[in-house]
């Protein structure tokens, strides 16, 4: 089944958006408890949390994230020492809905300052028809929450991000410069990498990727593509005979040379549909985490991102910096 691009959603950036994006629930009289250095105790939900809190928080936060590196986050539970920290934290920085267990332990917590990703972002319904069939029993995120993936648009990711160094700025005044500083900064950096994808992928052979999450609903949004997902937004949901047909069908009518998988999920189906078509496999990280955070993060795979999107559609060869990316078979 294929997802077809909408019209991008436009993201103010302005003080007016800001205030309304950050949530800032007071719970009680008595917040999160300093960490013993003095930091600012910021919990993270997952990694797109965690990156944009640890780099807009620098040395004056100490971040501590709940998904931990290499672990797929869609089905995390919580222990009790985790959720012990969510309640003693200063700042939450979460998404609401991707995380059931996140949310009540957001809930049920003391934090002040509980900053929540899809109000700086709301999110839109890229869920496939089969996972709102009556009885599916598949997909795990709440329907009328959306598509979580907001992240892989880096202009809504910039939108998180002023929400995020807003709510450090308020929840600790004294270094409230440093952290508009740090914002500011980062959202530059996504800035740029906004134009790069932009500048990449404006001139493609295919518009179509074949992918086996869909995930990519923003992204593709964002630079004109049409994303055709093997699985729902759930990304351990199972294909019916008719999705699996459907693709085959789409891939070949749009010239698909890839099936893309990613990384902390099993590449079995990706690999059999690409073997059923004679099409190659590569990867394309929806970034949920990352392995090894002290190789990449955030910045580095979505530009192997773009590398490799540029590969499958077939862009110009000297469009942007990805243009020498090498699929994984």
């Amino acid at each position: 089944m294929m997802i077809r691009r909408r019209a991008r959603s436009a993201i103010a950036l302005g003080a007016t958006a800001l205030a309304a994006a950050l949530t800032l629930t007071a719970c009680g009289d008595g917040g999160g408890a300093r960490s013993a250095d003095g930091k600012l105790n910021v919990v993270a939900s997952f990694y797109p949390m965690e990156f944009l809190a640890s780099t807009i928080g620098g040395e004056h936060v100490k971040v501590t994230g709940l998904t931990a590196a290499g672990v797929e986050p869609h089905d995390l539970e919580l222990t009790a020492k985790q959720v012990g920290r969510v309640q003693k934290a200063d700042a939450i920085v979460y998404l609401k809905g991707l995380q059931p267990t996140v949310d009540k332990a957001v809930a049920d917590s003391h934090a002040k300052y509980r900053i929540d990703a899809t109000a700086a972002a709301p999110l839109e319904d890229h869920h496939l028809p089969e996972d709102h069939a009556e009885g599916d029993g598949h997909d795990h995120h709440d329907e009328a929450a959306g598509d979580p993936h907001i992240w892989l648009d880096p202009t809504r990711y910039a939108a998180v991000a002023r929400s995020v160094g807003d709510g450090f700025a308020r929840a600790d005044p004294a270094h409230a410069a440093d952290y508009r500083r740090n914002t500011d900064e980062l959202v530059g950096r996504l800035t740029t990498l906004d134009q790069e994808f932009k500048d990449g992928l404006k001139d493609t052979k295919t518009r179509t990727f074949v992918t086996s999450h869909a995930a990519f609903g923003y992204l593709a949004e964002a630079y004109g593509l049409t994303q055709v997902a093997i699985n729902g937004v759930d990304p351990e949901s199972e294909p019916t005979p008719a999705r699996l047909a459907d693709v085959q069908k789409a891939a070949k009518e749009n010239g698909a040379t890839t099936i893309f998988f990613e990384t902390l999920v099993s590449p079995k189906l990706a690999e059999t549909v690409a073997k059923d078509l004679g099409l190659r496999t590569a990867v394309l990280d929806p970034l949920e985490g990352v392995k090894d955070p002290a190789k990449d993060d955030y910045l580095t795979v979505m530009r192997q991102n773009l590398a490799n999107l540029q590969t499958a559609l077939g862009a110009d060869a000297t469009a942007g910096p990805g243009s020498t990316a090498t699929p994984t078979s």
